[in-house]
């Protein structure tokens, strides 16, 4: 792709979110095109429909989410046995950082079922699932929680109400992130309810195995 059409595809891609942060994934090509100060045509010639727009918007965010996952089983693996803690709060700190970029998954839209797509998610899933298996390891980590619970509370988390103010966003993220991990040790008073929750994420997992192992797993207890 020469360099002025990687130009034009970043700022329509930037455009989308910021239109569908606001108005949701219905708001009109036009208006994102107007956005990314291109022509209509030039959107078309990259994202022949709204699907394929949504679509590599998605995919960009599952990559981010991904990068933050991988940085976090990195901190899994230092010496301490509050690594794995600190390996989870990297995690939600670096998703509520990237949150402009995680409209889609994070905030609504299909999950799409084509390949790059199961491949990202089974590898989020599979980063989460080693730095909690390292947390349980250590004795850091309930045993009653799973990748989906930390993806969700990411998702939640990274989303305001409605209203709050801008200079309030940042510290309240925090605070639930606070909250989130003290909630996460072993010896809590309350066992979690039901079974644990599913998501496409998951759902998938026995199609995505033909991929291989996550790149990274844990291979060995390091203390």
């Amino acid at each position: 792709m020469r360099a002025d059409a990687r130009r034009n595809q970043q700022r329509i891609l930037d455009a989308a979110r910021a239109m569908f942060s606001e108005h949701g994934t219905a708001a009109p090509l036009d208006d994102i095109a107007r956005r990314a100060n291109v022509s209509i045509a030039t959107l078309y010639r990259r994202f022949p429909d709204r699907a394929a727009l949504c679509r590599q918007v998605a995919i960009e965010g599952y990559e981010t989410v991904l990068a933050e996952a991988r940085a976090a089983q990195e901190v899994a693996e230092e010496g301490g046995p509050d690594a794995p803690l600190r390996a989870v709060e990297r995690f939600l700190t670096g998703v509520v950082d990237q949150r402009s970029r995680l409209v889609l998954p994070l905030f609504g839209g299909p999950a799409f079922h084509v390949e790059e797509a199961i491949v990202l998610r089974h590898r989020i899933t599979g980063s989460l699932e080693a730095v909690l298996a390292r947390g349980r390891e250590r004795g850091a980590v309930r045993d009653d929680v799973n990748s989906i619970d930390l993806l969700m509370a990411a998702a939640m988390i990274s989303r305001p109400l409605p209203n709050t103010p801008p200079e309030w966003l940042d510290t309240t993220a925090r605070r639930h992130i606070a909250v989130h991990l003290d909630g996460l040790r072993p010896g809590a008073t309350h066992h979690l309810p039901g079974p644990e929750p599913e998501h496409a994420f998951s759902r998938e997992t026995p199609a995505a195995a033909r991929l291989g192992p996550v790149e990274n797993a844990p291979t060995e207890h390091r203390a």
